[in-house]
C-alpha cells in the first residue's frame, strides 16, 4: 500500500467513518490517483497514475464503487460540512441546483428516459434525446482571488424517469443492503 502525503490524509480523514477499515485503505488511494490522472477519471486511470496498475489486487479498488457498502448521501453530508467550514463559516449558505443530461443508450440502462436536449434545442426547435438525468447540488461561494462566485458540487443524484419509477425494476435496483451501490453517486 502506498503512503499518501500527510496533508491529503488529513483532508480525507473526515470520510473514514463512512467505510470499513479494509475498504478505507483502498478508498484513500483513489482521490490521489484521480487528481494525478490525465484524461478520463476512471479507477483504472487513477491507479495507473500512481503506479498501481500492475498490482495483483487491482480489482479491489473497483469494488469500492461496485460492491462496497457505503452511503453516498452521508459522504455528501460530510463534504458539505467541510465546504461550509472552509468557505462560508459565518453564512449565508447559497445553494445552486443543476440538471445534467447524460446521453446513454442500450437495453441494460433501465433508468434512462427521453428528455428535451437543452444543448441541441432552441426556442423554435425541440430536440429529444435518450439518457440519464442527473440533479447536482452545489454550494455557491465567493472566491476572493477569482473575483467571482464558484459552484462547489457536493451531491449528485439520478432523477429517475417517470416510466422507470413506475416500473417493477425500480424497487429491485435500489437494494437497501448496499447503499453505496445505488445510482446516487
Amino acid at each position: 500500500m502506498r503512503t499518501l502525503p500527510t496533508t491529503m490524509v488529513q483532508v480525507l480523514a473526515p470520510f473514514a467513518s463512512l467505510f470499513s477499515e479494509r475498504v478505507w485503505r483502498h478508498v484513500q488511494v483513489l482521490p490521489a490517483g484521480a487528481i494525478l490522472a490525465p484524461g478520463r477519471r476512471t479507477v483504472s486511470s487513477a491507479l495507473r497514475a500512481i503506479g498501481l496498475d500492475q498490482q495483483k489486487q487491482f480489482h479491489r479498488y473497483h469494488r469500492v464503487l461496485s460492491r462496497a457498502s457505503w452511503s453516498s448521501r452521508e459522504a455528501s453530508r460530510v463534504l458539505l460540512g467541510l465546504l461550509v467550514e472552509a468557505f462560508v463559516p459565518e453564512g449565508p449558505l447559497v445553494l445552486g441546483v443543476d440538471e445534467t443530461l447524460e446521453r446513454r443508450w442500450g437495453r441494460r440502462i433501465a433508468p434512462k428516459g427521453t428528455y428535451r436536449d437543452p444543448v441541441r434545442s432552441s426556442r423554435e426547435h425541440f430536440v429529444k434525446t435518450s439518457g440519464l438525468r442527473w440533479i447536482s447540488v452545489a454550494l455557491l461561494v465567493p472566491i476572493p482571488w477569482a473575483g467571482r462566485v464558484w459552484a462547489l458540487p457536493f451531491l449528485s443524484a439520478l432523477a429517475y424517469s417517470e416510466r422507470y419509477a413506475k416500473s417493477e425494476e425500480w424497487g429491485t435496483s435500489r437494494s437497501p443492503s448496499r447503499p453505496g451501490s445505488c445510482f446516487c453517486k
